[in-house]
């Protein structure tokens, strides 16, 4: 099957059906399927007005491989995400500086996402992926939370994460290297949270569920977060995470990215199961 994808755009389109108002920088292709990624946005309700066509590009493209299991293999040909430049975000600056919360990735320059993080007024998050062996150490100092998952946090500390007792430690070195604060994603078994400001980490679980696909299953748990912070700002932070959990969670029953995230139904589940209330 044929789905919408790339990181920066299912996090949008995650927060965007749970509510969230969102607004894309981007870059496509001047090709088809540019011109139906723009109109899948604003069918989505996402804000396109800084997606930019760029000539003489593809769109960026992903091949995913799914088991039986529903976990997956990707492999990634960037094409126009790789024309993203720093001069592209001063027209959004006044957005960018402005937003409650502003959520960037690593598919496109890490350049960009050092620009973006400078302008940014409210909270940040970087979700580091696709990881990278060397870095701006701006990329790490710079965000409000720096998200990652086991396998990105080990190529950011150089340490194994294979376990909550490793994610922990992992989470620890991280902090140490200059992070605010780190989320760690792992998988079904949920994600944990440290901050600079506390010695203890706040962990927890994922709900069981029939796993049919995870791709896409970060993304939803980012966006979520995202979606909460801006707009659950009287919820605890532990409370936010097992919200983005059970969203996460909801997305893997279905197959596909952004077609099996979570709307304002699940999401009402959602604060029911977790005796939320906004």
């Amino acid at each position: 099957m044929t789905n919408f994808g790339g990181k920066g755009a299912n996090q949008c389109v995650a927060a965007a059906k749970l509510g969230g108002r969102t607004i894309l920088v981007a870059r496509v292709g001047d090709d088809l399927w540019g011109d139906q990624y723009i109109a899948n946005l604003k069918t989505e309700k996402v804000e396109t007005k800084y997606i930019q066509k760029t000539a003489d590009a593809t769109s960026g493209i992903a091949q995913i491989t799914v088991s039986d299991t529903g976990d997956n293999q990707i492999v990634v040909v960037a094409g126009a995400n790789e024309y993203l430049n720093v001069e592209d975000l001063d027209e959004a600056r006044h957005d960018i500086s402005g937003a409650g919360v502003l959520v960037l990735q690593l598919e496109t320059s890490p350049e960009v996402a050092i620009k973006a993080l400078q302008l940014c007024r409210g909270i940040s998050i970087l979700n580091a992926a696709p990881a990278l062996d060397e870095y701006d150490r701006r990329l790490l100092t710079l965000p409000t939370i720096f998200c990652v998952n086991e396998t990105e946090a080990s190529v950011f500390t150089g340490l194994p994460v294979t376990s909550l007792a490793e994610a922990k430690l992992a989470a620890q070195d991280l902090i140490k290297k200059g992070c605010n604060s780190v989320v760690l994603t792992l998988g079904d078994k949920g994600a944990l949270y440290l901050e600079k400001s506390s010695p203890e980490s706040v962990y927890h679980t994922s709900p069981s569920v029939n796993c049919i696909d995870s791709t896409g299953a970060g993304d939803a748990f980012v966006g979520a977060f995202a979606f909460f912070l801006a707009n659950y700002k009287n919820l605890s932070i532990e409370k936010m995470i097992e919200s983005a959990c059970y969203i996460a969670a909801d997305s893997v029953t279905r197959p596909g990215t952004q077609k099996s995230f979570s709307g304002r139904e699940i999401l009402e589940k959602c604060l029911k199961a977790v005796f939320l209330t906004r």
